[in-house]
């Protein structure tokens, strides 16, 4: 599996978790929605800056959206 797939799956995985949409998480990062979503479909990997947004808005630490990746 790709860096980028590995990520995706990450981030829905701890969006899910804690029940927030993809707009509530976009809110909260100040990101756009489509962001979102080309995140979680392995499509874009992000910017250092996108995912220390993403892990504070999920309350986790940076290094958990990278579970798994080598």
């Amino acid at each position: 599996m790709e860096a980028r797939e590995q990520f995706g799956l990450n981030l829905r995985g701890h969006r899910d978790r804690v029940g927030l949409t993809q707009d509530e998480l976009s809110d909260r990062c100040d990101l756009d929605r489509s962001e979102i979503s080309l995140l979680e479909r392995g499509q874009r990997f992000p910017q250092l800056d996108t995912l220390v947004k993403l892990a504070r808005a999920l309350e986790i630490p940076p290094g958990e959206l990278l579970d798994g990746i080598r």
